[in-house]
Parts: C-alpha cells; structure tokens; sequence
C-alpha cells in the first residue's frame, strides 16, 4: 500500500484529507475549505510583514494544504490544475517575449505596466486559439 510520503506533495496533501475525512474530520462542502484559504492567506500575510522567518514557510504550507484540500471537495486534483497553469504560463511568457524580441527588445527592458499590459493581451490572444 502507498503512504502518502511516497506521493508528491499535493498528492500527499489529497490522501491526508481524504483519510481525515474518512474519520469524520471534514467540511460538508466546498465552502469550508475555501474559508480556511481565506484565513490561512490572512495569517501568510502576517507572518510576511513580520519578515523573513519559518513563520512564512509555515503559513505559505497552510495556504497550500487549504488549497488542496479545497481542490479535494471540488473534485479537481490540484497537480493537474497546478500543471494547466504552468503550460498556460509559459505560453504567455513566450508571448510576451516574443513581442519584445520582434521590437529589439527583452523583457528587462519593459516596466512592470507594460509587462501587465502586454500580459493580459497574451491571454487574451491565447484564449482565442484554445
């Protein structure tokens, strides 16, 4: 049998949620988790105004297990999501860069207001084609 430390974090993260469930220990829906992503985001945001420490590092483990367990009651497995966004992101960026390659141009030569701008014209482009 697999224990969830011969899985990939968020994997591992589902199967702890899952097994708690199956005790008792869960929320009846969605709303639940999606709460605690709320709260954990509110503490992650504390402990970064305190500054660096393993507070941060704590907090940021709680938003992510809130996440997945939120991603566990919506039926989506969070690795896959995590994955369609990395490709979605990449593509973009290529995007983006590509544009400023044709004007001469690299990414470092383009402020933040641009960048964005030039971002969501890249989803926007994107989108079209998917």
């Amino acid at each position: 049998m697999t224990s969830p430390s011969d899985l990939d974090p968020f994997a591992a993260a589902w199967v702890a949620g899952a097994q708690a469930s199956l005790r008792g220990f869960d929320w009846p829906d969605a709303s639940g988790p999606r709460a605690k992503v709320d709260e954990e985001l509110r503490e992650l945001d504390e402990a970064m105004a305190e500054g660096p420490s393993e507070a941060v590092a704590s907090e940021l483990g709680d938003v992510l297990f809130a996440l997945v367990n939120l991603a566990r009651h919506l039926g989506i497995s969070p690795g896959a999501a995590v994955e369609g966004t990395r490709r979605r992101f990449e593509q973009r960026l290529a995007w983006v860069e590509d544009g400023l390659r044709s004007e001469g141009r690299r990414l470092s030569d383009a402020d933040p207001s641009e960048l964005e701008a030039r971002w969501q014209a890249a989803k926007r482009a994107l989108s079209k084609k998917a």
